[in-house]
Formats: C-alpha cells, sequence, structure tokens
C-alpha cells in the first residue's frame, strides 16, 4: 500500500526534473556520459538515466551503476 502511494508522487518530480529524494533539479546534478544514455548523480547520492531521444529521466538500474 506504501507504493501505491509514493510511486505516483516520484514519477510527478521525474517528470518535472527534479529528483525523487531532495528535490533538487536534476539539471545541476553531476553529468557523465555512458553511451546513448546521460548518468546524472544527484547531490543526495541518487544516480538517474537521462534519455536524450524522449528527454526524459529514470531511475538507474543496478546494472547501470
Amino acid at each position: 500500500m506504501f507504493k501505491t502511494l509514493i510511486a505516483p508522487v516520484q514519477a510527478w518530480l521525474l517528470s518535472l526534473g527534479q529528483c525523487v529524494g531532495c528535490g533538487m533539479p536534476l539539471s545541476k546534478g553531476k553529468k557523465t556520459q555512458q553511451g546513448k544514455y546521460t548518468k546524472v548523480t544527484c547531490k543526495c547520492g541518487r544516480i538517474f538515466i537521462y534519455d536524450e531521444n524522449t528527454k526524459k529521466y529514470r531511475r538507474a538500474l543496478f546494472s547501470e551503476v
């Protein structure tokens, strides 16, 4: 039940380009290029993947870290 309450809020924050943990804009995060994706690390330590084709952020998988 807890996850069903949090998931829409996290999706909304990611659509705005903000970190789901601290709310900082991901455009201010540390960026490193990895193939066709850009890995963005927030100041709180969460890692996101920015897809330049769709211009959207998503949480990184363990295999991408």
